[in-house]
């Protein structure tokens, strides 16, 4: 694995051609916590958290051997697989990956999200991209067969999460569509149905989205994924299917019933001993903050990390002897007993999913944007409590998609790109001041000396005549920079007039890498860059994202 590569000398600005990639170290950008920044540069400072450094060869060599080694239903999920695929009309490279699995030497590597809509934002087909990619690079070097995973979270309830899609119009202005909301009734995301408004959320998308070569057969793809009646989380999966079936992509819907017996074991083992799991995380969140670190998650002592699903999704808490579920209250061993009879009436919450997902493949790295590595560094003494192997945590790759002109800008003026994501004018304004003649700044920049000096030896001067008169000196000094300032701000206002090309210029690249002020990967669905690129995207980024740790990717396409 690659790792920590120098970055591109784009920014700031080189003479001629701009680059098409450019390398950011994610430290610059202010968003980017101390943990997900030694992760990639200091990984020994974390190491006592996670099963082992992804930069290092060794580390992929004993995750694969661990997890060869872990007695699972490999067949089992092999067929779940193959059953979910039968109903989406999955593409046969998919199948086949899928089929895989019964193998076993076969290894995964997993990612996943919510059901977002029509996809959901740029970050979700990057961590797909990811896994793939990973998954092809582990087969060439360590040649063992090897798959990508994409756990669909559908069992989440936070509709809000997921009901919305951000893309942006034919002037770069982003614009949301959204189902409408729910009542607040704690219902997993798979149980909601398209009904009619997914039809006026598909008209609006295709009039907001500028008219492209690729407008018509990505509407028809979104179109043939998200149909009224058909389940929010399978028009998720189906739609993801068709962007990277092709390429061998896994599709796994966690809300499938036929898979819970599997992870049945886990759900009984949390009820026997219930408090454990959030104990052990809550140990591990304290460390972490200890060293300097936050703590994602933070588990109450009675809780239990599993939801029970029947009448919605609800926790399960300790209270007096018994596990209390909304108003409900059980025994212990009733809950003991019906885990193990029917397993599909529970779902893990944040602290167990990630071993449920382990327990069902055979996973030897997760693929996980740069928040979830705090709570997964928390669950190490909770696989060993479970006793399955913990993967090794690889960051999704992180990228702007940006135009030539857009490049070609940041080039030219040498602009750090974390400089955009401030929505007021003071980036403009320091450029625009850059483009100054240097004699007229000069010049400014003497007069202000000029009277600095001046005035302070007036100052010095004057309390030997009248001391009460330092006061209104230094009261006239103030004014006198005031003006200068004033003035010094007239002349950026008349540059910004004159270069009304520059600000036009720093407006559009800002609106495209921080769409409202925000990251552009976070916000801006990948249907937007599928309407704009074509097919092209998912090849430009499958072959030239780099997989480097720590570094945060500009990409033309």
């Amino acid at each position: 694995m690659t790792v920590n590569s120098a970055e591109s000398s784009l920014l700031p600005g080189t003479s001629g051609e701009a680059a098409s990639r450019v390398a950011i170290d994610v430290r610059r950008f202010p968003w980017i916590r101390r943990l997900a920044a030694d992760y990639a540069y200091d990984f020994r400072s974390v190491e006592p958290f996670f099963a082992g450094d992804p930069s290092e060869r060794s580390a992929w060599a004993a995750a694969i051997a661990r997890t060869q080694a872990h007695t699972r239903d490999r067949a089992g999920i092999a067929s779940i697989l193959g059953a979910q695929q039968a109903r989406r009309g999955a593409p046969a490279a998919a199948v086949a990956a899928a089929a895989r699995l019964a193998d076993p030497r076969t290894v995964a590597i997993v990612t996943g999200q919510q059901a977002g809509l029509f996809g959901g934002p740029l970050f979700t087909l990057l961590k797909a991209l990811t896994a793939l990619k990973l998954a092809r690079t582990v087969e060439q070097e360590h040649q063992v067969p090897a798959v990508a995973i994409f756990w669909i979270d559908a069992e989440d309830h936070d509709w809000d999460e997921v009901r919305g899609c951000t893309v942006y119009d034919a002037a770069l202005a982003p614009h949301s569509v959204a189902l409408p909301a729910r009542p607040a009734d704690h219902a997993p995301v798979a149980t909601v149905t398209l009904d009619q408004h997914i039809t006026a959320a598909l008209d609006q998308i295709e009039q907001l989205m500028p008219p492209t070569e690729f407008r018509a057969s990505v509407m028809a793809d979104l179109r043939s994924a998200y149909v009224e009646g058909r389940g929010m989380a399978d028009a998720f999966g189906r739609w993801m299917e068709r962007v990277l079936g092709d390429r061998g992509l896994i599709v796994y819907d966690s809300s499938d019933p036929a898979s819970k017996p599997i992870a049945g074991p886990v759900f009984v083992s949390e009820l026997s001993k219930p408090g454990e799991t959030a104990k052990l995380a809550a140990q591990a969140g304290a460390q972490l903050v200890s060293r300097g670190y936050h703590s994602q998650v933070h588990a109450h002592d009675d809780g239990l990390a599993l939801f029970h699903l029947e009448g919605g999704r609800r926790a399960i808490r300790q209270q007096d002897g018994q596990f209390v579920v909304g108003e409900a209250r059980f025994a212990q061993a009733s809950l003991v007993d019906q885990a193990t009879r029917t397993p599909s009436a529970f779902s893990p919450n944040v602290l167990l999913r990630p071993v449920v997902q382990d327990t069902l493949f055979p996973s030897i790295c997760y693929v996980a944007g740069p928040n979830e590595l705090a709570y997964l560094g928390q669950l190490r003494g909770v696989y060993d409590r479970f006793g399955v192997p913990m993967p090794l945590m690889y960051p999704r790759a992180s990228a702007t998609l940006l135009d030539s002109a857009a490049m070609r800008f940041l080039a030219k003026y040498g602009l750090p790109i974390e400089a955009l994501q401030p929505q007021d004018e003071s980036a403009l304004n320091q450029l625009l001041e850059s483009q100054i003649p240097p004699a007229v700044e000069a010049s400014f920049s003497q007069a202000s000396q000029a009277i600095d000096s001046s005035m302070q030896a007036i100052i010095d001067a004057i309390p030997a005549l009248d001391p009460t008169l330092e006061g209104a000196t230094r009261s006239t000094l103030g004014r006198m920079q005031h003006d200068l300032q004033n003035l010094h701000n007239k002349m950026i206002q008349a540059a910004k007039r004159r270069d009304e090309t520059l600000r036009r210029q720093f407006m559009r690249t800002r609106a495209l890498a921080f769409p409202d002020g925000h990251a552009q990967e976070r916000t801006i669905g990948f249907v937007s860059f599928l309407n704009q690129y074509g097919p092209a995207l998912v090849d430009r980024l499958e072959e030239e994202l780099p997989l480097d740790l720590g570094h945060h990717w500009i990409v033309t396409i």
